[in-house]
């Protein structure tokens, strides 16, 4: 029993240096963000893609420095018990093998340690539920619509609608030194800085819109809206695919995502046929000055015929009292005139 307890001590010792060894390369493989195609796949990238946005830069946390780590030391663990137990306890190394069955310690802590890292997962999983589902208050909402085999935009509140988003063929897309299978003949514009409200949804059956720069990979259902966002950090184009197996032409959807300045934003929503929002709230103010006058108008027009109105009887009374005057006159005139007769 000693003999094990000393084998098991040391044990975790060597899976400790272990799990600071992978967490090291863990680290040094973070560091290979630099080399990556921001905004598109990497060949031979073998972590995830630079983020652009501030939830992928959360989800990158996660996972590189929560997540991995905990399953590199579990791994490594498990792995050093299995060749533990190999070496030690062989018939060979060990051929009267022990009288026991059960070991309250260890049971105790093989329930409770992977209960505890749950709950640390969970810890960092929720908070970052949290921010995809606190959206904060957006600057362009966005409609994206899955059809069999593209994606249709629109911006409902600029009046923008139907701007359909198809794969570039693969001679296309070299002339325009885009990667194929990823560029789209219609890319989803939007302004650096601001936050997008993607309203997502679908128009047969089930897709899913997924770019991996920003974080993002939301359902599109028939019949449902699903609601996403971004910030776009930095100017670019930005690719992302249907995520959802959705029918033969599944790989040819893909989700192209145009990142400009807020005047070039305003120059494309004018040529869309849209209205900016600096022409809507200019509009806006127009409507309310016109409301005002017209209201102010109204209540002049209320009140002069409020005051015409009390002063038309006294007008009207008058008149008749000098008519009647020579009629009651001739009336007293009659009586003394038959007499003479």
């Amino acid at each position: 029993m000693r003999n094990s307890r000393m084998g098991f001590r040391r044990l975790i010792k060597t899976s400790s240096i272990l799990a600071g060894m992978a967490m090291l390369s863990g680290m040094t493989a973070m560091s290979a963000f630099a080399a990556d195609t921001l905004g598109q796949p990497t060949d031979g990238a073998i972590d995830l893609q630079p983020a652009a946005a501030p939830l992928k830069h959360d989800a990158i946390f996660f996972h590189d420095v929560i997540l991995m780590p905990i399953i590199t030391a579990i791994t490594l663990l498990v792995l050093a018990l299995l060749i533990w137990i190999a070496v030690r306890y062989n018939r060979k190394s060990n051929p009267v093998p022990a009288k026991f069955s059960h070991n309250t310690v260890v049971e105790i802590i093989w329930t409770v340690v992977p209960v505890l890292i749950l709950v640390f997962i969970a810890f960092f999983s929720f908070s970052l539920l949290r921010k995809y589902h606190d959206m904060p208050k957006p600057d362009v909402v966005v409609k994206a619509t899955g059809f069999q085999w593209y994606w249709a935009y629109d911006y409902p509140e600029l009046g923008v609608e139907g701007v359909e988003s198809r794969v570039l063929t693969e001679e296309d897309a070299k002339k325009a030194g885009k990667p194929y299978l990823l560029a789209a003949d219609n890319a989803l514009v939007v302004p650096v800085g601001k936050v997008v409200h993607v309203k997502v949804t679908a128009f047969d059956v089930i897709h899913a819109f997924a770019l991996p720069a920003f974080g993002l990979k939301t359902d599109a259902v028939p019949g449902r809206l699903n609601d996403t966002w971004f910030k776009a950090e930095k100017v670019g184009t930005y690719y992302g695919q249907c995520s959802e197996l959705c029918g033969v032409d599944h790989a040819y959807m893909p989700i192209e995502i145009k990142v400009v300045t807020d005047a070039e934003f305003d120059d494309y929503i004018i040529k869309a046929g849209g209205k900016t929002k600096a022409m809507l709230a200019t509009e806006a103010r127009a409507a309310q000055t016109q409301a005002a006058a017209d209201a102010a108008k109204a209540a002049a027009d209320a009140e002069a015929a409020a005051t015409a109105s009390a002063t038309a009887p006294a007008t009207e009374t008058a008149p008749a009292a000098a008519a009647e005057t020579p009629a009651i006159a001739a009336t007293a005139a009659v009586p003394a005139a038959t007499p003479a007769q």
